[in-house]
């Protein structure tokens, strides 16, 4: 440390020395005003030192880079002290080589010095001539007093050297926080790089149907695709058809298997009592055409559940429909019949046209044609095909997204190949209504006045259904099952009134199946003009004597029965 004592060839040491202990030495000091003489003085020019201290009775620090200036002075003195050993040999003060010294040779023994600086620590020059880095490392942290400061955690000559146990972190524990303003992103994930820090960046899930394109943005996948689990990739939607052991099936296909079952069983019957006065009297040829329409609304059910392709999407079209127009158009053709005869009974004694059974084929089979133009048309103008809809189950997470294998039936399609059966059954439900009072023993009047009425409340039932859930994510599996299930149920309801009372005679009851009085046409007017007039006098006479003067008016041996047989 320097001191008056050892430091005199430094002529401004004594003003600092006053100056830096606020003290005069003596009365040659440089202080002026100063009522405080420091223990040292100025003895015949010569500095005498004190009890002052540097450093421990002042606030004086070093300037830090003092060092390096004192390392650099010795390793020149190192140098120059190496360069005259070698060329001068012990040869005091310089010799004739140092005379003239080159810059580059110094230069070589600069770079090759080798010793202890000032701060003990080695001064040494690498290849460049650039001294090894050496750096102390501060931590800002909480000393035991609950203060903070700056603590020496470690340094930096040519490598790292941390003390860990010295480390502190917010978290409390030893592990090391991450030292980046923002952590990598996850995959499917883009970077949003914050403006004017483009080391620093949020990061953004790719959301709904994007997908992760690159490190910083995120695209559509195509429409049949949708995003893998990481969003990384796009990957086809799934594609689904309904099946038969889903519950949507097996309930259509148990109805439509039973109706089969039973349609054929009276098919059978009535083949095998195909001569019977029952069977006659139903109409035979009229009976077997709308056993057949029965029969087809029950078999519809397995097209329509079929996975699609264009075989089942032709079978659709063709059946669809069909199963419906074949019943009402024999069902219209039948109340027609009856309602023609009567009101032609009331006019004149002569029967009504085309009334015979084959007559009565050809119009049935004429509104069959009506239909059968239609799906023609249909084909030649549409031809079928199948397609995957991706519209209709794209939810919000596309991970329940599905695709959906469809035929190319639409809505408006659909409405156009039932809307002339439905035509065919509205028309039938109004001659049923206009027969309605008809002797309940003339042939079907009020059995297929019942069908229709039953017919067109699942009709009307099914309309709400089918079109309300349009936008449901069950829309296929509801409307494929109604449509199936209405179909059943209208052909269960004709089968049901129109021959199961009959088979049940037929066979349970064949004393019954005998021929009744035939009547001439003759005798079906004079009842319709009784039944008439038996509308008219209802109101007046008690039960029981309307229908006694009919019976008497008709000059019935005992019973008041008619059947008409068709030849």
């Amino acid at each position: 440390i320097r001191s008056l004592s050892n430091n005199r060839r430094n002529i401004w040491f004594a003003e600092f020395w006053e100056e830096n202990f606020g003290c005069k030495l003596g009365m040659h000091g440089k202080r002026l005003g100063s009522p405080k003489k420091c223990t040292g003085r100025i003895h015949s020019s010569v500095y005498v030192s004190g009890l002052e201290k540097v450093g421990r009775d002042s606030i004086y620090e070093q300037e830090g880079k003092v060092q390096f200036v004192m390392d650099a002075v010795y390793a020149m003195a190192h140098a120059l002290h190496r360069m005259h050993r070698e060329l001068c040999a012990g040869y005091p003060g310089l010799c004739s080589r140092m005379m003239n010294i080159d810059g580059k040779e110094l230069l070589a023994h600069i770079h090759a010095v080798n010793f202890n600086g000032s701060a003990r620590t080695p001064v040494i020059f690498n290849e460049n001539g650039d001294a090894p880095g050496r750096y102390d490392i501060f931590q800002y942290q909480m000393n035991n007093k609950s203060v903070a400061e700056y603590k020496v955690i470690g340094h930096w000559t040519n490598q790292l050297h941390l003390n860990m146990e010295s480390l502190q972190w917010t978290t409390g524990d030893s592990s090391l926080p991450a030292s980046v303003c923002s952590m990598p992103c996850r995959t499917g994930e883009r970077k949003k790089v914050v403006k004017g820090v483009p080391c620093c960046w949020h990061c953004e899930q790719c959301e709904g149907y994007h997908f992760q394109a690159s490190e910083f943005t995120c695209e559509l996948c195509p429409y049949e695709k949708r995003p893998n689990q990481n969003r990384s990739s796009c990957q086809p939607i799934p594609i689904i058809k309904l099946e038969w052991h889903s519950p949507w099936a097996l309930v259509p296909v148990f109805i439509s298997v039973l109706g089969i079952i039973a349609t054929t069983f009276v098919i059978v019957t009535f083949i095998r009592y195909n001569d019977t006065p029952i069977v006659r009297a139903s109409g035979r040829e009229m009976s077997y055409v709308l056993l057949t329409g029965i029969f087809l609304c029950y078999v519809i059910t397995f097209p329509m559940i079929a996975a699609p392709d264009i075989g089942i999407c032709s079978f659709r079209r063709v059946f669809l429909g069909l199963g419906m127009c074949f019943s009402y158009a024999a069902l219209l053709t039948k109340t027609n019949r009856i309602h023609r005869i009567f009101e032609q009974g009331k006019k004149a004694v002569t029967a009504p046209r085309f009334i015979s059974p084959a007559s009565q084929l050809v119009i049935t089979f004429s509104l069959i044609s009506v239909q059968l133009l239609g799906i023609l048309v249909w084909f030649a103008t549409d031809p079928p095909h199948t397609f995957v809809d991706y519209g209709e189950q794209r939810t919000q997470n596309p991970e329940n997204a599905r695709g959906i294998l469809k035929c190319d039936i639409s809505d408006l399609s659909l409405i156009c190949s039932l809307g002339y059966s439905i035509l065919l059954m509205v028309t039938c439900t109004v001659y049923a209504i206009k027969t309605r009072s008809v002797p309940e023993t003339f042939n079907e009047a009020k059995p297929i006045g019942f069908t229709m009425y039953t017919t067109c409340i699942i009709w009307l039932a099914f309309i709400p259904i089918f079109f309300g859930t349009a936008q449901s994510a069950e829309r296929m599996y509801i409307q494929t099952a109604t449509l199936t299930v209405s179909l059943s149920l209208s052909a269960s309801v004709s089968l049901g009134m129109l021959y199961m009372p009959k088979v049940y005679i037929i066979i349970f009851h064949p004393e019954r199946n005998v021929p009744k009085r035939k009547r001439s046409f003759k005798a079906i007017v004079t009842a319709a003009t009784m039944t008439s007039k038996l509308s008219h006098l209802a109101a007046e006479r008690p039960n029981g004597e309307v229908k006694t003067e009919l019976c008497e008016g008709m000059e019935t041996s005992g019973e008041c029965d008619w059947e008409i047989f068709d030849s």
